[in-house]
């Protein structure tokens, strides 16, 4: 009998250890991280600065693709739409995830069409003018509006984007009209800026490089509740009389329905990411905000942002 039960014992033994020794999900082609702007934006560049830091673990390549318009939308659309196989992620968070749903309808649920993996950063927005503009800093410009409607103009990453949002909420608490001009993204916004095409535009810092602190374009405002730390001189537009705080954020989501031991996998090798050097150095250099959160937690923060900006921004009927 005691044989016997030593037998069954370790027969039982060589059944469950597959199950025990069951190795964690791997990806079996490249993670692509997808983003809806073009190259060279804010969302582009915190895609490749993750995507270069997060390469040491995993088994293959991470790789960054544009796929711009709308916003953002366009992205979002096409990685709502793909299977929940871990290896298309949305880098979201921004303008398709809390100030696109804002102003109109769109193809997919922001808040049912993704599962949420991780919230990397929170992002401060500059209101800026190029140098030599026509106006010496952001209250000049508001007077000028207020003077003449539609007067002056600003750039945004697109109709609905939160770049765009940040001037409605301005122009609403300033009283003023001016005159938006859309583009696909931070960096043609840049260019437009530039160019001389417009006077205004809403950047990330890591959009404008170096060109602030060489005089190039002047920072006039910060959109978040306090100053930044890489531009202490710059004042915020509650400081300048406005009360209007914007931040954009960014994370990853992957399409609904991504099982658990996927998304365990996935959390916990980007947030190792998020130490190391090549991440950190990105932080320091851009200024940009250290802005960690689980899966839930970043899912519910996109959601306030939607659900306040949804109870004051115009809706076309």
């Amino acid at each position: 009998m005691t044989h016997r039960r030593t037998i069954l014992a370790a027969a039982t033994g060589l059944i469950a250890a597959p199950r025990l020794a069951r190795a964690a999900w791997e990806p079996a082609r490249p993670i692509q991280l997808i983003v809806g702007f073009p190259p060279g934006g804010g969302t582009d560049l915190q895609a490749r600065a993750l995507a270069e830091a997060a390469s040491r673990f995993f088994p293959t390549p991470i790789v960054v693709i544009n796929r711009p318009g709308a916003g953002g939308a366009i992205a979002a659309q096409q990685v709502a739409g793909m299977a929940p196989d871990g290896l298309n992620l949305l880098v979201g968070g921004g303008s398709e995830s809390t100030s696109l749903p804002a102003f109109r309808d769109l193809p997919y649920d922001p808040k049912r069409s993704f599962r949420a993996i991780i919230r990397m950063t929170r992002q401060p927005l500059l209101i800026v003018a190029r140098r030599g503009g026509r106006h010496a800093d952001l209250r000049q410009a508001i007077e000028a509006a207020r003077a003449a409607p539609g007067s002056v103009s600003h750039a945004s990453s697109g109709i609905g984007s939160i770049y765009h949002a940040v001037f409605v909420l301005l122009t609403r608490a300033a009283g003023v009209e001016m005159l938006h001009v859309p583009f696909s993204g931070g960096a043609p916004s840049l260019q437009a800026l530039l160019a001389g095409t417009v006077d205004l535009a809403v950047l990330a810092p890591e959009e404008t490089g170096g060109m602030v602190q060489s005089g190039e374009i002047r920072a006039l405002a910060v959109c978040s509740a306090e100053r930044i730390p890489i531009l202490p001189a710059v004042p915020t537009l509650r400081e300048l009389g406005w009360n209007v705080v914007v931040e954009n954020m960014k994370g990853l989501n992957a399409p609904a329905g991504l099982p658990d031991e996927i998304y365990t996998v996935l959390h916990e090798r980007f947030r190792r990411a998020l130490q190391e050097p090549a991440w950190r150095g990105f932080l320091e250099r851009t200024g940009t905000f250290e802005g960690y959160l689980d899966g839930p937690g970043y899912q519910a923060a996109t959601d306030a942002v939607l659900d306040a900006l949804r109870a004051i921004l115009p809706r076309p009927s």
